[in-house]
């Protein structure tokens, strides 16, 4: 006679949760669309209000907003080269600098982390720019600022907002990291 024994679970076998992670991802996107709207309606506020070439000051002598038609890259860049080998040549290298980032942004996206909040600040801002550059051809700068005697080139609400990822981009890569012991 052969005794049949029923296997035991111990605690170690009982099944655990696996701990998930939220995905961030679709927060992420939804501050690039807004990052895009903000910079939408921005420019269409300054273009319903200011005529192209001029401006209303703010903070005399320091801040004023200006309506300027820019067909160059970043702050009036390559304004001088003829416009439409300039503006085939941003759209194409904006096109591939969306899709990088918006690869990069899916692949750390899964949470909330500065890096993955400057790529959707830059992804946003580059888009913003691009649609511009689409469809009319230029990109509606209105920021001037002016500090002493520098003025700085007029820029918008996409431009800031690429500054301000590459800054936390910046600020993460130079950011003490935790050493494993």
């Amino acid at each position: 006679m052969s005794l049949i024994t029923m296997p035991t679970t111990t605690h170690a076998e009982t099944p655990q949760p696996i701990a998930t992670v939220r995905d961030r991802r679709p927060i992420l996107l939804l501050i690039t669309a807004l990052v895009i709207l903000s910079d939408r309606l921005s420019k269409n506020w300054i273009v319903d209000r200011i005529r192209p070439g001029y401006d209303i000051p703010i903070i005399p002598g320091v801040f004023r907003l200006s309506h300027v038609l820019n067909t160059g890259a970043a702050f009036s860049l390559l304004e001088n080269f003829p416009p439409n080998g300039v503006r085939i040549g941003l759209i194409t290298f904006s096109v591939i600098a969306a899709l990088i980032v918006f690869t990069l942004l899916w692949r750390t996206g899964r949470t909330i982390t500065l890096s993955s909040l400057a790529l959707a600040l830059i992804l946003g801002g580059a888009l913003g720019n691009l649609y511009d550059r689409i469809r009319f051809h230029h990109v509606v700068d209105f920021l001037a600022v002016k500090i002493y005697h520098y003025n700085w080139p007029d820029f918008n609400v996409a431009d800031s907002c690429i500054v301000i990822g590459a800054c936390l981009l910046l600020l993460e890569i130079f950011r003490p990291q935790p050493t494993s012991s």
